[in-house]
């Protein structure tokens, strides 16, 4: 949930934002084409908490502003296990596959361009990741939100297999 002041306004001080790309694109009119840019954000607050924002202006600070506003708004809850996930996942989107991996600690954010900024935002400090398919950056963004969405907390899992927390955890993490 998104934390608010007594003012009712969001607290912005906290959040990580991360640029992903900025794109110019083009509308064909019976003119000729008219340009305008594209700014892909996202923010984190570190602790699991992300969103993503695309904005679209005639100026790219125009742009940056109303991509950091969408994302700002857009925040969603990632389940985390410790500084890594608790389980392998696929995200998809259009023809982008991102696969996500747990990794025992120390390994680092193993992963580049639009994952690494997602991952580095959410928090996850050990992971490994493999982009399959399309390199377009911004499907490959929204598949790797894909990805993180599936994810299952552990405690809920537990539950619903029948076993204990401990029982799925990764074994470096068994002591």
């Amino acid at each position: 949930m998104p934390n608010f002041d007594k003012n009712n306004s969001f607290e912005t001080d906290e959040l990580d934002e991360r640029m992903i790309e900025i794109a110019r694109v083009a509308k064909v009119v019976k003119g000729g084409r008219r340009f305008q840019f594209r700014a892909t954000i996202v923010v984190g607050d570190g602790k699991g908490k992300i969103g993503m924002g695309i904005g679209k202006a005639n100026s790219v600070p125009d742009a940056i502003r109303k991509a950091s506003e969408r994302a700002r708004r857009d925040i969603h809850r990632v389940n985390l296990s410790g500084t890594t996930i608790a389980h392998q996942t696929l995200g998809r989107v259009a023809g982008a596959r991102v696969l996500l991996k747990p990794a025992s600690p120390g390994t680092g954010v193993i992963a580049a361009g639009g994952v690494r900024a997602v991952l580095e935002a959410a928090g996850v400090k050990d992971i490994l990741t493999k982009s399959l398919g399309s390199n377009n950056v911004l499907n490959v963004v929204k598949a790797t939100f894909d990805a993180l969405e599936q994810l299952k907390s552990p405690a809920e899992e537990a539950a619903r297999r029948g076993k204990s927390v401990k029982d799925l955890m990764p074994f470096w993490e068994r002591r």
